[in-house]
């Protein structure tokens, strides 16, 4: 399976120059691509092909004063410009005969854009030295943070400069599924905001509100950057302390997901959840908190691990009655109000936790068998509130996402 592996790279100053410019060059290359085929969809013309927009806006552009200085980067990553525009339209015109989550039209790129990223393909002859540096064509031999050894020959890779200014190298590799040793142990996840996962087997996971916590930081490094005056370069440092404490606020939150997700895929032969509806709770005044939670990020995390370790994973449907329904006698009680975390059922007396009732339900929605007395409550519970505590996101260290 695809996996995506990305480290932190350290770009000395004529270097982050040389990336600049492979920047600019992309993005005004893709930007006059666009520009040819809205033009021609203005004029009830054919779209022009990638080859011949290829042939026009590069080898004949370099020729031309106005765009001699395209010769500067390597010609692969102008290609692979080409090569985002269509795949920014497949999925556009997908999205519309419903194959695919509807999204918008490809956009021209701003040089403001606070994301930045060049793509180098075999073609580019890019490698990785016995040093251990990247050696780029046109850029050069830029400092790598190892924290991990590639599992096998990357086919291409991305260099990518976040809002924070921060430069990383992304991987994609082909790996091998690493089948963990079988386990009877099943389990059905329930999310939610007071409790960010509530396992069937009673385990309560405290949501660590990354970005709750650092509101203050945020608000007062927000504060100043207001101050600044526009176009100023004290506006630009301010504005990158704040997307600084952004990353540092997502860092944690991806590495708590990894973590959690790999320690749940390791333990269960097969795991459920619900599939929630994320976008529309994003609308309702609890979208500072969903967002916060990052729902969709660990569920996608779930999702490739389970291909990734030989593990099974089910989504169930959103509409499932799993909160109103008796896990013990299976019995539909009906809807409860969100300040009722616990409720009697009225068919069989079973006293009955909430979240860990739901949970329960999500297993056996999933078709796993799991017991239903996780589910009881009594006044001294048998399994107490746990709290997997977030290790912080250090500088440098890789991260792996799994492609879909």
């Amino acid at each position: 399976m695809p996996l995506r592996y990305s480290f932190r790279l350290y770009p000395n100053g004529p270097q982050r120059a040389a990336l600049a410019r492979a920047f600019g060059c992309a993005r005004v290359v893709y930007n006059d691509a666009l520009r040819a085929r809205e033009t021609a969809r203005a004029a009830g013309e054919a779209f022009p092909k990638t080859g011949d927009l290829s042939k026009l806006l590069i080898t004949e552009a370099k020729k031309t004063e106005k765009r001699a200085w395209l010769g500067e980067v390597s010609a692969v990553v102008l290609q692979q410009s080409l090569r985002d525009l269509d795949t920014a339209y497949r999925n556009f015109f997908d999205g519309l005969k419903g194959k695919r989550p509807r999204m918008g039209a490809p956009r021209f790129k701003s040089r403001k854009d606070r994301r930045q990223t060049v793509r180098f393909t075999a073609n580019a002859r890019w490698k990785i030295t016995t040093g251990g540096d990247l050696s780029l064509p046109k850029i050069g031999d830029i400092r790598v943070k190892w924290s991990r050894n590639l599992p096998s020959v990357p086919s291409t890779v991305t260099v990518i400069k976040d809002a924070a200014g921060r430069y990383f190298a992304s991987f994609v590799v082909e790996t091998e599924p690493e089948a963990l040793p079988e386990t009877e142990s099943v389990v059905g996840i329930d999310l939610g905001l007071g409790h960010f996962a509530v396992l069937s087997d009673g385990t309560k996971i405290d949501a660590p509100r990354f970005l709750r916590g650092a509101e203050k930081r945020l608000k007062r490094l927000q504060r100043e950057l207001s101050r600044k005056a526009k176009g100023s370069n004290n506006r630009n440092k301010a504005r990158t302390k704040v997307a600084r404490a952004h990353a540092r606020v997502a860092d944690a939150r991806r590495e708590f997901h990894h973590q959690l997700s790999t320690h749940v895929m390791r333990d269960n032969q097969a795991v459920a959840v619900e599939d929630l509806a994320v976008f529309g709770l994003g609308r309702t005044k609890l979208a500072k908190s969903v967002h916060d939670a990052g729902w969709s990020a660990f569920v996608a995390m779930l999702e490739y691990k389970a291909a990734k370790f030989g593990r099974t994973f089910i989504k169930i449907g959103r509409f499932e009655p799993t909160s109103q329904v008796c896990s013990a006698c299976g019995v539909k009680d009906g809807p409860k109000p969100l300040h009722v975390r616990v409720w009697t059922c009225g068919a069989c007396g079973a006293v009955l936790d909430r979240d860990i009732n739901a949970a329960v339900n999500v297993a056996k929605a999933a078709g796993l068998a799991v017991s239903a007395c996780g589910a009881q409550v009594r006044p001294e519970p048998l399994v107490p509130a746990q709290r997997v505590e977030a290790g912080t996101h250090r500088d440098g260290q890789s991260t792996v996402v799994g492609i879909p």
